[in-house]
């Protein structure tokens, strides 16, 4: 009887050390695979980066607070828009997590060399919509075999082109030139073909296509006269360029606030009595 017992006692203690044994595996492959995931981050760099764009964010709100009255609404508008799309910026997002003892998203202010999961995520993204594409039959538009991009110095002027050639045009009206006159001034020429010459080369075939389709959308309507044509041709081109100026990274404006716009509502006034 006794030997009985000493047995099933034995039995239990094997028992009990195995559960133990079992318990504390689980307990290491838990470490180890938290040991594998963790990240170390630069708290002290995320905390200057943060301070340092504070700093910018309510510098700018100050100046949009000192922009009063209706005649300032727009440089107001620029001014919050600037404000806020700092504050939205995947570094201020990570540092801002980081502060917060969170995970940073984007991989913003790691020491390690491995990336936060979201990181990794966002990484495996493109690839994993590429595979959905081919399995979809789908195919992502090419760019142009001939497409050599242009400089930020050429991207620069572009810019400055579509601004002077609106600053020269209305000196020109004021002067008490007609649109067809102003269109046949030598530097008004000179300009939009330098103009028209680097959005060619930012976007091969960019002028062709603009050329058919206002071709096609003539064939609908009555005829113009050559000046008709000439000044319709120049303000959509002035309208086209305001609006991917308000809408671009300077301004950020959305399509509402593009239609208020007062000097978009007049060249758009202009543009349909020209059309009638």
């Amino acid at each position: 009887m006794a030997s009985l017992e000493s047995a099933e006692e034995e039995v239990e203690r094997v028992k009990g050390g195995a559960e133990v044994a079992k318990q504390a595996a689980a307990g290491l492959a838990l470490f180890a695979a938290a040991e594998g995931d963790a990240i170390e981050v630069d708290k002290d760099a995320a905390q200057k980066f943060k301070d340092e764009t504070d700093v910018k964010i309510k510098a700018l709100e100050a100046e949009a607070e000192a922009l009063t009255g209706k005649d300032n609404k727009k440089a107001r508008t620029e001014k919050s828009k600037e404000s806020s799309a700092l504050s939205k910026t995947p570094e201020y997002i990570d540092a801002t997590r980081i502060l917060k003892d969170q995970e940073p998203k984007n991989g913003h202010f790691c020491k390690s060399k491995a990336a936060p999961k979201a990181a990794a995520k966002a990484a495996a993204a493109p690839e994993e919509e590429a595979k959905d594409d081919k399995k979809s039959g789908k195919e992502k538009p090419k760019k142009a075999s001939g497409a050599a991009g242009i400089s930020a110095a050429e991207r620069k002027e572009l810019d400055s082109l579509k601004d002077d050639i609106i600053k020269k045009k209305k000196e020109l009206k004021e002067g008490g030139m007609s649109g067809g006159q102003i269109n046949k001034d030598e530097s008004i020429v000179g300009m939009v073909a330098r103009m028209n010459e680097l959005k060619e080369k930012e976007n091969p075939g960019c002028l062709d296509a603009a050329k058919s389709e206002k071709k096609d959308s003539g064939k609908k309507k009555g005829k113009m006269s050559a000046e008709q044509e000439a000044e319709l041709s120049t303000l959509e081109a002035e309208i086209e360029e305001y609006r991917t100026k308000l809408a671009g990274p300077e301004f950020k404006y959305s399509k509402k606030e593009i239609l208020a716009d007062p000097d978009m509502q007049d060249m758009q006034k202009r543009l349909n009595a020209i059309k009638k």
